[in-house]
């Protein structure tokens, strides 16, 4: 099954470059976090910049999404990958030049996210443009295997670099991997970018491109119960997932940082097994999948939440590795299932969008919760709340599908 898609040059180079850009991806992340941290202790301002990575998606996202569907996809992901790279060295050099403070690192993040904006629902797109049905389900497992499952490479390499030349170099090896993404797409030849023209189009046009999207969607059923359910779900893990482990962590452990990025390894590791096995069990992906994953991942979140201490928090987060994945894979599956392809770089952008505005709004809300309630109690909290929405909609899933209402995927010719 995967020897196939190894073998095709074009899959080959979309999956190095995109397991390679996301492993800088991760170092990346952490280091925001890890230098806000230490040079403001302030749980606030770790949460800003956390939410920092989230409101371009609110801004650009589905202007970002229309442009993937008009444009040379390739030449865009190029482009976007070159303009990064000086962004992330220009942290490295204001760093050594001491004149790196809060308000530059936000801004920096900020930019680097509004570049993701464009660049990831093209990305996606692209996987299904070089694969066909019976290869989708597991290349999309194997991009998630690589794109999210390196994590498990991320502790030894921050790690390492904790030890040796500190955090800041988490954005020299993400400049590095930006290169080597950019030079993969390259080598990949997409075929309808040689007949099809980048098209001038206007704001109007585009505008009008959301909205047509937008009436198009308000007629899929089981589109919208995904979008929707995936906000309810995202707004009970980010904070919890995202911050509230590391702050958890550092009134734990002086170690803190090195014990995240340990965490994080086993999560990656949890993943690439996790992708692996799902496409020898499951062909075609339906929403009960999505629900399965969920309450999988819910649970994860309530054990750790509940028994809140750092043994625990690894197997929490083994069990969210397992449930995690499920649902991811089953969201971009039905995407690529039921979305036609002139329309599915708006659909990533507009689920990104979803996705976003749900982590700022559990950022916000949880960041001003948490000075005035407990980690453990917001952890166990969310747990519970995302098991019982999970729970509701399997069950509701199964109770129409009973009854004759079936939602079925078939692929767009």
């Amino acid at each position: 099954m995967y020897k196939q898609l190894i073998i095709n040059k074009k899959i080959r180079y979309y999956l190095l470059g995109g397991g390679v850009s996301k492993l800088g991806d991760v170092l990346t992340g952490m280091a925001f976090l890890f230098i806000t941290y230490d040079v403001t202790g302030s749980s606030l301002h770790t949460t800003g910049m956390a939410i920092a990575e989230t409101l371009p998606y609110l801004f650009f996202g589905l202007i970002g999404g229309v442009t993937a569907d008009w444009l040379p996809r390739r030449k865009l992901l190029i482009l976007l990958d070159l303009l990064r790279t000086p962004l992330l060295l220009m942290i490295v050099c204001l760093y050594y030049l001491d004149m790196l403070n809060y308000m530059i690192l936000l801004i920096i993040n900020f930019l680097m996210q509004s570049a993701g904006c464009f660049f990831n629902p093209a990305h996606r797109t692209v996987l299904a443009s070089i694969t066909t049905e019976a290869e989708r389900v597991a290349a999309n497992s194997a991009n998630d295997t690589l794109s999210r499952g390196v994590t498990v490479l991320s502790p030894v390499i921050s790690v390492w670099l904790l030890n040796t030349f500190g955090s800041i170099h988490f954005f020299t090896i993400d400049a590095i991997t930006f290169l080597i993404s950019a030079y993969c797409i390259l080598k990949i030849d997409l075929i309808d970018e040689k007949n099809v023209a980048p098209r001038h189009k206007k704001i109007k046009a585009a505008l009008f491109a959301i909205f047509e999207f937008v009436h198009w969607v308000r007629k899929q059923v089981t589109i919208k119960k995904l979008f929707l359910f995936t906000f309810i779900t995202v707004f009970f893990n980010t904070w919890v997932w995202e911050v509230g482990m590391l702050l958890a962590l550092s009134k734990m452990s002086s170690a803190s940082e090195q014990l995240y990025s340990i965490l994080q390894g086993l999560f990656g590791g949890i993943v690439i097994v996790t992708n692996i096995i799902i496409p020898y069990f499951i062909k075609k992906m339906t929403l009960r999948h999505y629900f399965i994953g969920s309450i999988i991942w819910a649970t994860g979140i309530t054990y750790y939440g509940l028994l809140y201490d750092i043994p625990h928090f690894f197997i929490g987060a083994a069990i969210v590795g397992i449930g995690m994945p499920l649902a991811s894979l089953t969201r971009v599956y039905i995407v690529q299932s039921l979305v036609p392809e002139d329309k599915m770089g708006r659909a990533f952008s507009f689920n990104a969008v979803l996705l976003y505005f749900s982590n700022t709004i559990s950022l916000a809300l949880y960041g001003i919760f948490s000075l005035h309630v407990s980690i453990q109690f917001l952890m166990c909290v969310s747990g519970i709340f995302m098991l019982l929405v999970s729970l509701i909609g399997l069950l509701s899933s199964i109770y129409f599908t009973k009854f004759g209402r079936r939602f079925p995927i078939h692929f767009h010719k």
